[in-house]
């Protein structure tokens, strides 16, 4: 556990570095967020319902900062690989003596935390402009979110694991986006079977929380059942599938090509 968590620090501070030494991109990053979202607030304002605006405006904004924080954890263990590979570095890591799985763990909960912060501001400034105010009940919706992350790291490792075989995966992680999109905006009253979807139960909580106020007593024993059911099925899925992946890969000596 403690090498675990150095680990974990270590990536930490590369990924911090990273951020910072390539601050042109990184702020690109923030700016290309706000006006994407400027662009739809201006939509909801000029052909949407009057009446309904204000909560128009309230479900796009939880929808699309959620979507922007699942879009950026989830595609960067697929770029990991695709870019440890183009480096050469990708057999150096499979040389730790935690495990390349445990490197990648590390590697993904470093950026739940720093895209975490980041996401967060974009979620202040996001309220600012929009003037809508969203209930921020962090004691609720924090550790919902938290959990819904499981899958969302589960979905990370099987990306891992198909860029591990077929390395060049970028047109499946454009794709992934509309795909992530269509997760984030479509609400289970809507769309009811994509409860069995990854982390679809726990953004629809989320929501619930944010917007219409819920507390925990507002959810039942079914609801809670469901995040955690999915949210643990899709971690230990993706974990399963990215160590299949990673010992084909080994058999048929895949990690030194590219």
């Amino acid at each position: 556990m403690t090498q675990l968590w150095h680990l974990t620090k270590a990536n930490m501070a590369k990924e911090y570095i990273e951020l910072k030494r390539y601050y042109p991109n990184t702020i690109t990053m923030i700016v290309q967020f706000y006006f994407v979202f400027l662009a739809m607030l201006l939509g909801l304002y000029a052909i949407g319902d009057p009446q309904q605006v204000d909560t128009n405006v309230q479900y796009v904004i939880v929808n699309y900062v959620i979507w922007f924080f699942m879009l950026t954890i989830m595609q960067n263990l697929g770029f990991v690989v695709l870019v440890e590979a183009q480096r050469g570095t990708l057999e150096q890591l499979f040389m730790s003596p935690l495990g390349m799985w445990k490197v990648l763990l590390a590697r993904i909960v470093s950026n739940v935390l720093i895209y975490g912060v980041i996401v967060f501001v974009l979620l202040i400034l996001s309220m600012l402009t929009a003037g809508e105010w969203l209930i921020l009940r962090i004691d609720i919706a924090l550790p919902i979110f938290m959990v819904t992350t499981l899958s969302m790291i589960g979905v990370g490792f099987l990306l891992a694991g198909l860029a591990i075989i077929i390395k060049q995966i970028q047109s499946v992680l454009n794709v992934l986006q509309f795909i992530l999109m269509g997760l984030a905006f479509v609400p289970l009253s809507v769309a009811p079977y994509l409860v069995f979807a990854p982390f679809s139960k726990g953004i629809d909580m989320v929501r619930q929380v944010m917007i219409h106020g819920y507390t925990w007593g507002d959810f039942t024993a079914l609801d809670y059942t469901a995040l955690l059911l999915n949210s643990v099925f899709y971690l230990v899925f993706g974990i399963f599938i990215y160590l299949r992946s990673e010992k084909i890969a080994m058999e048929k000596g895949l990690l030194s090509q590219y």
